[in-house]
């Protein structure tokens, strides 16, 4: 069994859709279940996780009517306003949707420093842990140390760091970020999922050049808490779908059975909340 505990839908149409933007070739254009189907199939994953894409409440109703329709989606992760005086009755009215799982504030592009750590975001924060509702971390690399104090603040609620922190692995800039992560990792309510390495890449994604930083995020979260996704269609960018699953394969070839069951399914089915069946 393979959960895929990180993909997109988008539809250019929609007046929420602002990205991708023309200039991303391979992924402007409308991407939705009817296009994953054949991706999922070669690949051998029976679920997915739904993970917004635009800081949009009507985005995340429009894919909650996608997963309801859509039997592999076990699990939307969709958006709230987290600082707006709403913030907990609009995270309320969504969780009532038991295909809701968790939230994503796009942290990667807030321009204020520190900004999931103000008093404003504070009660939706509780709200999300008070109802059992997950918190993707998409930040960049230098925002690590903003969410081990997220995790320090709030231990009941339960984290992901989407795409490994987005390390610069084209420069080769690791030291930083590895350090950021091993002290990220010893918040025990955090997972980290292995996603997301080759839009960070550049041209070389080479084995050889992406273990290193696979086997770091390994390393500091086990087993135990590494989280398989694909981050499709984004992948496109880079690669494909069964690309970047064969070599998360070859990467994690070492692991017994186990270990390779929960961070390619049973991980992202416990972190979120979803029924094993």
């Amino acid at each position: 069994m393979i959960v895929d505990s990180h993909h997109h839908f988008w539809s250019l149409g929609n007046p929420f859709t602002d990205w991708p933007t023309p200039d991303l070739a391979p992924i402007h254009r409308d991407f939705l279940p009817s296009d994953l189907e054949a991706e999922i199939a070669a690949a051998g994953v029976t679920g997915t996780v739904l993970v917004q894409a635009a800081p949009a409440l009507a985005e995340t109703h429009w894919l909650l009517e996608i997963a309801a329709r859509t039997p592999t989606v076990l699990g939307v992760v969709g958006w709230v306003d987290l600082a707006a005086p709403s913030a907990t009755e609009d995270l309320t009215a969504l969780a009532h949707d038991p295909l809701l799982r968790g939230l994503r504030p796009m942290l990667q592009s807030i321009p204020q420093q520190g900004w999931i750590l103000a008093g404003a975001v504070e009660p939706a924060l509780r709200a999300m842990a008070g109802r059992g509702l997950c918190f993707d971390a998409l930040v960049r690399a230098d925002q690590i140390g903003e969410i081990t104090r997220l995790a320090r603040r709030h231990p009941d609620l339960r984290i992901v760091l989407d795409h490994g922190g987005k390390p610069d692995i084209a420069n080769g800039v690791f030291a930083p970020w590895a350090a950021d992560l091993e002290v990220l990792a010893a918040c025990p309510n955090v997972w980290c999922k292995l996603s997301g390495l080759w839009t960070e890449a550049g041209q070389d994604l080479s084995d050889a050049t992406i273990a290193p930083w696979a086997r770091h995020i390994l390393s500091c979260f086990g087993t135990a808490r590494t989280i398989w996704g694909s981050d499709w269609p984004v992948v496109r960018l880079a690669g494909g779908y069964t690309g970047w699953l064969a070599q998360c394969r070859r990467l994690l070839d070492d692991l017994d059975d186990h270990g390779r069951a929960q961070v390619f399914a049973l991980n992202g089915m416990d972190f979120y909340g979803l029924a094993r069946s």
